[in-house]
């Protein structure tokens, strides 16, 4: 029979119901679907559930009430792993609350939660899991739950994740574990240990006083159970000689308290130790005592035992002249241990004396070519140490050949090595012969690379070195040759304190030659600094003085920042007037202005002051470029016969090569400046009055700028053009000022101080608005009453409309001046 056809009115029958969207804003409702057998469900419910727990502790508690906690335990085992990961996320957030962590005790759910911590599993698994065991395992009955289960391995396996609140659930939990030896009353059970008959047993009890007694509180249990006396009495039997390292690691972790210092100070147990560092012995027991040593020589526990006391106990032992003799082991642990009690004992005046009277500093200096880098490492603790505040010590050291193998260690040690050798240098350095020395063998470019590190006691050493090395120009241009500004600039953004402090000190030392604050202006130490000193966080007296010593060494970029120079500012070759630059823009060096292309901004004036010996050549000096060339007519009228000369003088200047019309800059000569620098010296400094000395420089300068401008005029005054014709025949956006025949406020300003400081007259430069600028000079002018001495008083020079008056300041004459 064939199969019979279904009518069209028949509709398909149906398994189930279609999807149901579920909304529910009850907690009690969402509890109740953690029960549900449906996956998606129990998804979205521990999503809400975990949100809800979030927003407060309250709603922690209102969760337990509904009884949340029972079936998220049974869900963080579910065999989904989105449902095992939300449930693990909101039973880890209510886990922070006391009331439910005291119900999850009873819940047996640690199994469950040891079984995630697989490396496999979810990181956000991992992270609420440990979480969880973090909040627990402060309990004791839980830690016992966690052993147990043997809960350490994945948990330590965790350690290294690289999620940091994984990391950080996993050491909280092992620290409370370690706390249980000490709860659970393990420390007499583990002194009674030590009398076993076994010494295996005996071994493995001091592994485990070893390893807790790294905790205070325990450190305590373990002195008042008279722990550190049974230690003394295996100390004291040479026929537990084999257990006597073990038993020292536990002495040295017990020196950190003060109460046991005391202790074995009372106890004789220092004489003991010495006895244990003299006598021949196993170089690891000789290690560890000379370890305990240095615990004692840094102890600090003011309320039992004084600052510095260990160090003075162990100095009336004569323990110095132990551990010089130590320094000539066989074995490289021992001399390393025995540097680090040497730079401990350091710290005693009288124990750096002794040091050096026993012989050590040449001992420590040839340690530091020891082929193990932990003992090159200690050895340069110890002499960082020696050297600190004695320039005995640091003259031992410089004639055992010490500096010489630091600067060698600047490179390709450890950060440490590092860090202590640059100390030690800056030690060192502080005499002048070993600061002589260390810079013939190329200390201060050895420093360059460490301060490309990334380790900041690293940095806080090298660039104090640095500031202490780079004492003169030649020390200065070494290190700005090796590249050394580069990487220092860069430490002005550190935000380490006392990185950024000891980079501002060099920066500081360095702006005192002048090529090398040119090149940190460059690379925008400037720019930085400004940044810094705008920093209430930020600005000290380091950063402030690191600026005020570049713009003083830089004068063409403080002009340009600060708009003024002081009369201390004296104005030498190669000065140039870029303009005004707004805070936190880079002040281009004359070289990079001069290679740009012409352009129809403001020409940069530059002032070339010849040598003495150029200023005073003969009259018949050749310009640079011809009058004719420039249209430019200095002084007054000239005679028939003076003209021809001139002529000549031209003629001869066209003809000379350009290499000697040419500066080591690559500027010609300014022969016009030269000129008016000897008319400056022969006309106004023979005047007797310093007025008059003033009056005559501003009539020379204005006469050389152009002569009188009236101030309803000064539009007509047709300077721009002239500029614009200069930097067309030179080529170039820089203009000597010698040849500037047309200057209004601003260069007759800059060409007033140039003068000035050529022949010792004392004058500021300040820049105003809109091209102004102006010169402030002091007079003493007489009392009338003769009762007080004379009274200084400032005024600004007019340069443009009666030039040669003085126009006191804070006048409306001078007011007028500055903003005409």
């Amino acid at each position: 029979m064939g199969k019979k056809p279904k009518k069209e009115s028949e509709a398909p029958r149906k398994e189930g119901f279609e999807p149901l969207s579920l909304e529910s804003k009850t907690p009690a409702t969402v509890v109740l679907l953690l029960n549900s057998q449906e996956e998606d469900i129990l998804v979205k419910a521990c999503e809400a559930i975990h949100t809800f727990a979030e927003k407060g502790d309250e709603n922690r508690v209102s969760l337990l009430g509904l009884g949340a906690v029972e079936p998220l335990c049974r869900l963080i085992a579910h065999s989904n792993r989105l449902v095992r990961r939300n449930a693990f996320m909101a039973l880890g957030i209510m886990a922070t609350n006391g009331d439910v962590n005291n119900v999850l005790k009873k819940a047996d759910a640690i199994p469950s939660m040891i079984q995630n911590l697989t490396p496999e599993e979810d990181a956000v698994v991992q992270e609420f899991a440990t979480l969880c065991l973090a909040s627990l395992s402060a309990d004791f009955t839980c830690r016992v739950q966690i052993y147990a289960n043997n809960g350490m391995p994945p948990v330590i396996r965790l350690l290294t994740s690289s999620d940091p609140d994984v990391t950080k659930n996993s050491l909280e939990i092992i620290f409370n574990l370690v706390q249980a030896v000490h709860e659970l009353g393990g420390i007499p059970s583990l002194l009674e240990l030590l009398k076993s008959d076994f010494p295996v047993i005996q071994r493995l009890a001091l592994k485990t006083l070893q390893c807790v007694t790294s905790d205070k509180e325990t450190r305590e249990t373990f002195r008042e159970e008279q722990g550190f006396e049974k230690l003394m009495d295996i100390l004291s039997n040479m026929d537990l000689a084999d257990l006597h390292g073990e038993a020292l690691h536990i002495v040295a972790n017990c020196l950190r308290d003060g109460e046991t210092l005391q202790l074995i100070h009372n106890d004789g147990g220092l004489a003991r130790l010495m006895d244990f560092v003299l006598a021949p012995s196993t170089p690891a027991i000789q290690s560890t005592a000379v370890q305990c040593l240095s615990r004692v020589a840094q102890s600090c526990d003011a309320d039992v035992w004084r600052v510095g006391e260990g160090r003075s106990v162990l100095h009336e032992q004569e323990v110095e002249k132990a551990l010089v003799e130590l320094l000539s082991a066989a074995d490289d642990d021992v001399k390393a241990s025995a540097c680090q009690a040497v730079a401990a004992m350091s710290f005693h005046p009288a124990s750096k004396d002794s040091f050096r009277d026993w012989g050590g500093l040449p001992a420590v200096a040839q340690l530091l070519n020891g082929e193990s880098s932990a003992l090159r490492e200690a050895a340069t603790q110890a002499l960082s140490s020696l050297t600190h505040g004695s320039q005995a010590n640091a003259l031992a050291a410089y004639e055992a050949g010490a500096h010489e193998v630091l600067i060698q260690q600047l490179c390709g040690s450890s950060a440490r090595t590092v860090a202590n050798s640059a100390a030690a240098l800056c030690n060192m350095a502080e005499q002048e012969i070993i600061q002589s020395s260390i810079l013939s063998h190329g200390g201060i470019e050895a420093l360059v690379e460490p301060l490309r590190s990334n380790d900041a006691q690293v940095l806080i050493n090298t660039t104090l070195c640095v500031a202490v090395l780079a004492c003169d120009n030649e020390a200065r241009a070494k290190f700005h040759k090796a590249g050394g500004l580069e990487p220092l600039v860069a430490l002005l953004h550190s935000n380490d304190k006392e990185v950024l402090q000891n980079a501002c000190f060099a920066v500081d030392v360095c702006a005192g030659e002048t090529s090398c604050a040119v090149e940190m202006c460059r690379l925008g130490a400037l720019q930085i600094l400004q940044q810094i000193n705008e920093s209430g966080n930020r600005r000290t007296s380091f950063s402030e003085l690191a600026m005020t010593s570049l713009l003083n060494t830089n004068l063409p970029v403080k002009y340009s920042l600060t708009g003024h120079l002081a009369s201390t500012d004296i104005i030498t070759s190669g000065f140039y007037d870029a303009g005004k630059v707004c805070l936190g823009q880079t002040v281009l060096t004359l070289e990079e202005l001069s290679k740009q292309p012409v352009n129809q901004n403001r020409a940069i004036i530059v002032v070339d002051i010849a040598t003495e010996e150029t200023v005073d050549l003969p009259e018949d000096t050749p310009p640079s470029l011809s009058e004719a060339e420039l249209g430019i007519k200095r002084g007054g009228k000239s005679t028939p016969k003076k003209k021809k000369e001139k002529e000549k003088q031209y003629e001869e200047a066209q003809e000379s090569p350009p290499e000697k019309q040419q500066n080591m800059d690559g500027h010609k000569e300014d022969v016009y400046l030269q000129m008016l620098i000897r008319e400056a010296k022969e006309s106004v400094l023979p005047l007797k009055d310093e007025q008059e000395q003033y009056a005559a420089l501003a009539r020379l300068v204005s006469k050389a700028m152009g002569g009188v401008v009236a101030a309803e005029k000064l539009h007509q005054f047709q300077w721009v053009l002239h500029h614009s014709e200069l930097k067309f025949q030179l080529k170039s956006n820089v203009i000597p000022i010698g040849l500037i025949n047309k200057g209004i406020y601003c260069h007759r300003a800059l060409l007033f101080k140039c003068l000035a400081d050529c022949i010792e007259k004392s004058c500021t430069l300040v820049r105003g608005e809109y091209n102004r600028a102006w010169n402030e000079v002091v007079l003493f002018g007489e009392d009338p009453d003769n009762q007080r001495s004379p009274q200084p008083r400032r005024y600004i020079v007019d340069l443009m409309h009666q030039p040669g008056t003085l126009l006191p300041v804070d006048t409306p004459a001078a007011a007028l001046y500055q903003t005409i």
